[in-house]
């Protein structure tokens, strides 16, 4: 394991501390592997730094059983890459579009090529995420997001921030909430 993948499994498994994620949960990924190489979003990704970080987010779904998202570029929409399992049991609908480094960004292109069966849909409600390298994932977590605090402040040279989500709290000054 590289520096990257350990920074990245250990930011994880802290996420799960505050976040709790059961099995089949989603976790959306957004990453810039430019960002973690020191280079500027969108100008210097490759595929060798996907796959470094490929070996963290494998382990930790092998660890919780969540399933994992990954946040395409806005060349594509920030359309999400999935199993299609996934998206059969979220009711998601597919779109057609395959990731590649200059359209999608490299970490999707790697996980397209590594995943069963992977498709791409438009979006999706995550139950958390990781965003490294500023790639905002915002539009793709359910309501309410929360930010997580780690000690995991970045991964190479890349910002790095986690959040989890919980159902919206409603009523009035007589509500009860657990």
């Amino acid at each position: 394991m590289t520096t990257w993948t350990e920074d990245l499994l250990q930011g994880l498994r802290e996420l799960q501390e505050q976040a709790a994620l059961k099995e089949g949960d989603i976790l959306i990924i957004g990453t810039s592997t430019s960002e973690v190489r020191g280079e500027h979003i969108g100008k210097a990704g490759t595929l060798d730094t996907a796959a470094h970080l490929w070996e963290g987010f494998t382990a930790f779904q092998q660890e919780t059983g969540v399933r994992l998202a990954f946040q395409g570029c806005e060349h594509i929409n920030r359309a999400v890459l999935v199993e299609r399992e996934t998206a059969e049991a979220y009711h998601l609908e597919p779109v057609n579009v395959v990731p590649i480094a200059s359209a999608g960004g490299s970490m999707a292109e790697h996980a397209y090529k590594q995943m069963q069966d992977p498709v791409v849909v438009e979006e999706i409600r995550a139950h958390a995420g990781i965003d490294i390298g500023d790639t905002f994932i915002g539009m793709h977590l359910k309501k309410v997001a929360v930010p997580v605090r780690t000690s995991v402040k970045q991964i190479g040279e890349a910002h790095v921030t986690y959040a989890r989500t919980r159902p919206k709290l409603i009523g009035g000054a007589r509500a009860q909430y657990q």
